[in-house]
């Protein structure tokens, strides 16, 4: 099995073995294959310039099943988060969660990690390790509230 493709812009591999990341090229597919991941979350919108054309053909291609969950950056909802984890629950195994930056899968994991009983501090922590809406000044009002719910 070859190695983390730690290229990709802010790739990150979580202790439960998901992983995450920003923006993917369309070469990604099948690095994400060679390493076992089976199942692909976009929370991109489509529309972004740097968003990844057919993504989902390129994924079908390399094997991996495709759920895109559009999160429109200024309008982040807890049903946002919701559809993330009902997609990890369908498709148990390796998974890979990716966006733009990887800012609304870090945000968006340390609810998630918060709900399932991670303790606040660590749970911050692994989101930090990216972008931390908290404390990032620059933060739109919108994600310090979203995140500031599982605090």
């Amino acid at each position: 099995m070859c190695g983390d493709p730690e290229d990709i812009r802010n790739w990150q591999r979580r202790a439960d073995g998901i992983t995450t990341s920003g923006k993917l090229e369309a070469h990604d597919p099948a690095r994400l294959a060679a390493i076992g991941v089976r199942h692909v979350v976009n929370l991109a919108l489509t529309e972004h310039p740097e968003a990844l054309a057919d993504e989902a053909a390129l994924m079908a291609a390399a094997g991996i099943a495709y759920t895109h969950i559009p999160v429109p950056f200024d309008a982040p909802t807890p049903a946002h988060v919701a559809a993330l984890a009902e997609a990890l629950a369908a498709h148990p195994g390796a998974t890979h969660v990716h966006c733009i930056m990887n800012w609304r899968v870090t945000a968006f994991f340390y609810l998630l990690d918060c709900a399932a009983g991670v303790p606040e501090p660590e749970a911050r922590a692994r989101m930090a390790k990216v972008w931390n809406p908290l404390e990032d000044e620059n933060a739109p009002p919108v994600w310090r509230a979203l995140v500031a719910g599982g605090a």
